[in-house]
């Protein structure tokens, strides 16, 4: 599924690329500047959201995120990334069963993209389903297919409880 929406021109662009560079070096202020100079009819575009999305996962500001992807996933449900980052910051907000219950009909919309059943074996595991967190987590190494997401999974404290097993 690819998102259909209008590019993002320059000079709108630009700014969202410098904002994604200074996110990198880890000067959320100077990231936020640069999403202030694009046009106030542009605010609301995806990938101008999708980099506010960024900006507040670093600063970890978990309600203006779960605002903004779910504004996301409300006007464009093919963006994953949004569905993973509004779980995840529920998540962050001990709203684990909340984070899972949002982001499972994610799966189903994108059986092809590993993080989602990686995230939703990280809740299971923390809420105690552990027999259902190793399926995910597996599926999720599945789907990799060259990444090593068994090495991240093994090195995850969300999915501690099932490290035992990942191994096996």
């Amino acid at each position: 599924m690819e998102p259909e929406f209008k590019p993002l021109e320059p000079p709108a662009r630009f700014h969202v690329n410098a904002a994604a560079g200074w996110l990198g070096l880890g000067d959320v202020a100077s990231a936020r500047g640069e999403l202030d100079q694009i046009a106030p009819d542009l605010q609301t575009h995806p990938i101008v959201l999708m980099a506010r999305c960024q900006i507040y996962m670093v600063a970890k500001e978990w309600e203006p995120l779960i605002q903004t992807a779910a504004s996301l996933i409300q006007d464009f449900p093919v963006l994953h990334e949004a569905w993973v980052n509004r779980s995840y910051a529920l998540h962050e907000l001990r709203r684990t069963h909340e984070a899972f219950d949002a982001l499972l009909p994610a799966a189903a919309m994108f059986p092809n993209i590993w993080v989602v059943p990686y995230n939703l074996a990280c809740y299971c595991a923390q809420t105690g389903r552990l027999r259902e967190a190793l399926d995910w987590v597996n599926q999720a190494i599945d789907l990799a297919g060259g990444k090593d997401v068994r090495a991240q999974a093994l090195e995850d404290p969300d999915l501690q409880p099932i490290w035992k097993e990942i191994t096996d």
